[in-house]
């Protein structure tokens, strides 16, 4: 059974992965920056710059990449099905579907990808941050990892 005490936790994280989607889309990044703990690693494979390691590196990587998307809101990461797993006090596992689409006008198929986030979650000083996270791509190419497991 899970407690309300374990839900409150749970949306917390949930609302850091809609804030990630929101920050990356809207080309905010120093507030993306924000959402991860100081040694926190993105995993995102060969094809978007291999693993980017640290806040300052998260940081530029972001701000390249949004650069590189267009205007603002051009680009839109659905993230649904989230299952979240406490592991304790301080860690927790997640997984969610990325739906990635362009929304810029003339485009004729919006379909970027389809993946999976699969994160581990850090609490620090009483809130929830991200640890890792790694994007386990299944279209238009498939690269996908094991799922993390604890």
């Amino acid at each position: 059974m899970v407690t309300v005490e374990e839900l409150v936790e749970i949306e917390s994280i949930k609302k850091l992965r809609h804030l990630y989607s929101h920050f990356f889309d809207g080309q905010f990044p120093d507030k993306m920056a924000e959402l991860f703990t100081a040694d926190a690693v993105c995993e995102f494979g060969p094809d978007y710059g291999g693993d980017w390691v640290g806040k300052e590196q998260i940081h530029a990587n972001f701000d390249k990449w949004s650069e590189m998307e267009g205007p603002q809101w051009g680009v839109m990461h659905s993230v649904t099905n989230p299952w979240i797993t406490l592991i304790d006090s301080e860690t927790a596992h997640g997984r969610w579907y990325l739906h990635d689409l362009r929304t810029t006008e003339g485009i004729e198929n919006p379909l970027i990808l389809y993946g999976i986030y699969d994160d581990i979650y850090k609490k620090v000083d009483g809130e929830w941050y991200i640890h890792r996270t790694r994007i386990d791509f299944l279209w238009p190419k498939r690269d996908v990892g094991e799922p993390r497991v604890f």
